[in-house]
């Protein structure tokens, strides 16, 4: 499939916006290395451009880092050259993704301080939710990684 440029490179923790270190939310986690403001582009989420019967392979390896870029293609971002790969998942997300022309990028979705950790919902459906346990630690958080459009249903299931 095809390969963007740079795929040979390794990932060094030098990105001018976000530095990547230890989460408490998870593992590794990507940090803002200095204040951002609202609705700035920080960073892109690069791999090798995979269909979708390789994505699924992909997949039934364990493979989490499959990001769908449209009907046709998804990202598969678990190359040494994607630190975005680290960016935790929250239930209260202070960054989003928007595909611009072909691409996966991530936003600020409030003004940020240095030191925040970034966060976007990972909007994963209800399939296999209960194999994604969140630990984000928001208030808003409903204990699994899974699309704001399920939280409500999510609430309804803990409560019976």
């Amino acid at each position: 499939m095809e390969q963007r440029s740079g795929m040979n490179k390794k990932f060094r923790n030098d990105h001018h916006l976000v530095v990547f270190k230890k989460s408490k939310i998870h593992g590794t986690g990507g940090f803002a290395r200095v204040d951002i403001r609202r609705g700035k582009r920080i960073i892109e989420y690069v791999g090798p451009k995979l269909s979708k019967e390789e994505a699924e392979a992909e997949l039934l390896k364990f493979n989490y880092y499959i990001f769908t870029l449209d009907d046709k293609y998804d990202i598969d971002g678990s190359v040494d050259w994607n630190p975005a790969r680290y960016i935790n998942h929250g239930c209260d997300p202070n960054c989003e993704v928007d595909i611009v022309r072909g691409r996966i990028w991530i936003y600020a979705r409030r003004n940020l301080k240095a030191g925040d950790e970034l966060t976007y919902n990972y909007s994963h459906d209800l399939d296999d939710y209960k194999e994604r346990p969140c630990h984000c630690g928001s208030p808003r958080c409903v204990g699994y990684i899974v699309a704001e459009q399920y939280f409500d249903a999510l609430r309804d299931k803990q409560k019976s």
